[in-house]
């Protein structure tokens, strides 16, 4: 009896064979865009178009859920809000910085912003929600996990 596919499988199997790539190579996981007053939908069209080529994470989490931090290379499958694929991402650059040391120039990268004092704002906000719920405090110097990536494949 053979295991049938689900869609994301078939959608890195075909990501694989359209571009080449080895079969075994591997999908480091599944992200899916969502931020404070942005859709998961327009988060994707901004990747798609290039427009955004870069996330940030709070280092916090993941050291509290016991995760290893994300490494140049690595492969993700963009996931829109129904759980579908939408595209692949490959990461150029893992970066530690701290929050109060993030430049426009990084901020920017996020496609999100128009200056840098949104972007502070905006950030603060949403690590001050998550440090509620993962067990963190906000502070000013507040390890950042900052990615760039670019999408390597988009495909239907």
């Amino acid at each position: 009896m053979t295991e049938k596919m689900t869609p994301l499988d078939e959608y890195w199997h075909t990501f694989l064979e359209r571009t080449g790539r080895d079969s075994d190579t591997v999908c480091s996981g599944d992200l899916n865009f969502e931020s404070k007053g942005m859709s998961n939908d327009s988060q994707i069209a901004m990747i798609a178009a290039g427009k955004k080529t870069a996330i940030f994470s709070s280092f916090p989490s993941f050291s509290i859920d016991g995760e290893p931090l994300p490494v140049s290379g690595e492969l993700y499958l963009v996931l829109d809000r129904a759980g579908n694929p939408r595209c692949v991402i490959e990461l150029d650059s893992v970066n530690i910085v701290p929050f109060n040391e993030v430049t426009w120039e990084m901020a920017q990268q996020e496609g999100e912003d128009e200056n840098l004092e949104g972007w502070r704002e905006k950030y603060r906000e949403y690590l001050e929600d998550e440090g509620a719920v993962v067990g963190f405090d906000f502070s000013p110097d507040i390890r950042l996990v900052f990615q760039t990536f670019h999408v390597v494949y988009k495909g239907n």
